[in-house]
């Protein structure tokens, strides 16, 4: 695989593209990327990504890099399987009304005054959640036969705490890849280190390889019975904002930090717990057959830059 990493320093104000030359700083099969496409990235990523404003601008810069090219390979990929790259214009809305929402905004008409502060538009954000939506309609169409659901496990879970409190989490994760486990401790105690310098939030968009990373590695509130063994274990004796031990997982090493905890009565409709359990272990399959098909497509592809 050919693939020369170059990171652009620029000027990085947001008014000042009018004085930068376009430049070609990458090829690949024929997606070009620009110095203004990273640009736009850096911008993009500090619109939706409150963590990384603390973060300096080359680091920013390298990750709108990594950002970019994911996009663009996935892009590719998505050409192959789609004739045209589009979904449903309501289907877009919902996804729209999802990213403004979780910035804590009530309208597109908020989220457009928003956007203009960072010098972008909603257009500019429509293709972005086209080819995320259309990559994970050909990642189920691809994988979802794969999924393995132990339905009667998790209703046993279920019937086994109805009458009790049950723990919950908030939680954060960092998920990382190491070529042999040589590197884990290393590779930890880097992660480590930025976590104690620059916060979880900010290493998280650093390191992660989760789609959690664009959120700082916030995956919300999970009850204790959703945690297989090896996580329950490793984060049990924890106190609130506490970080973990490097988890060995199939998909790479997790490093969990505890946001907060609560114990719930468990007063709920068990059918709808059995659908957010499916639902969560469905999403968790689905994103590690994700990881492996995009970094088995990029493994073959040619990088110009």
């Amino acid at each position: 695989m050919k693939f020369f990493i170059t990171i652009l320093i620029v000027s990085l104000g947001f008014n000042s593209l009018q004085a930068i030359e376009t430049k070609i700083i990458y090829n690949i099969q024929n997606e070009i990327i620009t110095n203004i496409d990273i640009k736009n990235e850096f911008k993009y990523l500090l619109a939706l990504n409150n963590s990384l404003k603390e973060l300096n601008k080359e680091k920013i810069f390298e990750i709108a890099n990594e950002s970019i090219i994911r996009e663009k390979i996935k892009k590719i990929e998505i050409s192959k399987n789609f004739k045209k790259i589009k979904i449903d214009d309501e289907y877009l809305k919902a996804l729209l009304k999802n990213m403004y929402s979780g910035l804590g905004l009530k309208s597109s008409e908020e989220f457009e005054k928003y956007l203009k502060n960072y010098d972008l538009t909603i257009i500019d954000l429509k293709e972005k959640i086209t080819i995320n939506a259309l990559w994970n309609e050909m990642i189920i169409k691809k994988y979802g036969s794969q999924i393995i659901i132990n339905e009667d496990k998790i209703k046993k879970k279920i019937e086994n705490n109805v009458k009790q409190k049950i723990k919950e989490y908030q939680l954060s994760e960092i998920i990382y890849e190491v070529k042999n486990k040589e590197e884990i401790k290393d590779k930890y105690n880097e992660i480590i280190k930025d976590i104690n310098e620059i916060g979880f939030q900010n290493s998280a968009s650093i390191y992660s390889i989760s789609e959690t990373a664009k959120t700082g590695g916030d995956i919300g509130w999970i009850s204790e019975n959703s945690l297989n063994d090896k996580v329950k274990k490793n984060i049990s004796n924890l106190d609130i904002g506490e970080v973990s031990g490097p988890i060995i997982l199939s998909n790479g090493i997790l490093i969990l930090k505890i946001i907060n905890t609560k114990k719930s009565d468990i007063n709920f409709d068990q059918e709808a717990e059995l659908k957010k359990f499916i639902n969560y272990e469905r999403n968790r399959q689905l994103n590690q057959f994700s990881k492996i098909y995009y970094n088995k497509i990029k493994k073959n592809l040619e990088f110009d830059g």
